[in-house]
């Protein structure tokens, strides 16, 4: 049986939470070896280590989600399951990512090693953890049905931009998330949007915790200082094609390594990530049987979809078609941190 074709779906942050707690010792005892030299780094910089974070006995919101911590151990969650695809099962065709997803998808791509792409990921959460500048939120465009919604989004960014004209109002759009707009400013932009909505579902517009004002213009110092941090020659040509956050292909044999870095350490940390057309780019030009979402958490799943949803892909016109197709024998959405998709997979 010839294999299935899939692109890999690297998270961002929020996605270890308190139920992924223990996860790196638990789903990867035989990955000791590399999480080893991920904790010399980390002891290098004088960090608590991946071990003591992981193997910690209750999951703090101030420990575990802070910037500096909260980036290691998704890139590591992230890596070590990306190891464990069961390659005579799945040919891996592409690798994207959302948000800080995209260091881990530079380093399952191959642009980087394993050890750099740590590297790139602590660093960066280590600067944005320092500075800390602005915040982020989460609110939905879409509704329940997940049906896509072109003059409700056109509004909610609307009122983002006119916020932004406001006296002491700073406010922007930080990713293009699926079904849901991530935004991000200072606390009076972010406050004036807050007072302009309507309230949803009991949980949003979300405010997210130790989040800084991620992918806007806030952010130029700490790339500033990313830059200063990682030279160009950490990266290298990537050994499979990476998609990034405004849609664009980085193919293998063909990518200017000066312009990958730039682009990480420069727009990449301070204009819009577009995961949806990531996704709608990754649907469209690999057309892959499926998308393995690598763990920590689950979080990112919903978001794939609704991607998938406004790309129209195989016809999945609402979340009732979603569903559908991934109740049958080949489902086109495979999330990791599920245990009965992960048996699928590893």
């Amino acid at each position: 049986m010839s294999r299935k074709t899939a692109v890999v779906v690297c998270p961002g942050r929020g996605t270890y939470t308190k139920a992924e707690l223990g996860s790196l010792a638990r789903e990867h005892p035989d990955k000791a070896a590399l999480f080893s030299g991920f904790d010399a780094q980390r002891a290098a910089n004088g960090q608590e280590t991946l071990a003591q974070l992981d193997g910690a006995p209750s999951y703090s919101l101030a420990r575990h989600t802070r910037g500096d911590n909260a980036s290691a151990l998704i890139y590591a969650a992230t890596i070590a399951d990306f190891l464990s695809i069961n390659r005579e099962t799945y040919e891996i065709v592409a690798v994207t990512g959302n948000s800080m997803g995209w260091y881990s998808a530079l380093a399952c791509g191959g642009a980087l090693d394993a050890e750099n792409g740590f590297r790139v990921a602590n660093t960066m959460g280590m600067l944005m953890q320092h500075a800390l500048i602005g915040g982020q939120l989460v609110y939905p465009h879409v509704g329940d049905d997940w049906r896509p919604d072109p003059a409700r989004k056109a509004e909610l960014l609307g009122l983002v931009a006119n916020i932004d004209t406001h006296e002491g109002c700073t406010l922007a759009l930080s990713i293009d998330l699926g079904g849901m707009l991530v935004l991000a400013g200072n606390d009076a932009g972010l406050k004036a949007f807050e007072t302009s909505v309507p309230p949803l579902d009991g949980r949003y517009p979300l405010r997210l915790a130790n989040h800084a004002a991620f992918h806007t213009a806030l952010q130029e110092p700490v790339a500033a200082q990313g830059r200063a941090h990682l030279p160009p020659p950490l990266f290298g040509q990537p050994a499979l094609p990476l998609i990034d956050g405004r849609g664009r292909i980085w193919w293998p044999h063909a990518a200017d390594t000066q312009a990958l870095w730039d682009y990480t350490l420069a727009a990449q940390v301070t204009q819009p990530y577009d995961f949806t057309r990531a996704i709608s780019i990754a649907a469209r030009e690999f057309a892959p049987d499926a998308f393995i979402i690598t763990g920590p958490g689950t979080t990112l799943g919903g978001a794939v979809a609704q991607a998938l949803i406004q790309a129209d892909w195989r016809g999945m016109a609402s979340k009732a078609g979603f569903q559908a197709r991934q109740a049958g024998d080949t489902p086109p959405l495979l999330a990791m941190g599920k245990a009965d998709q992960r048996a699928l997979v590893i």
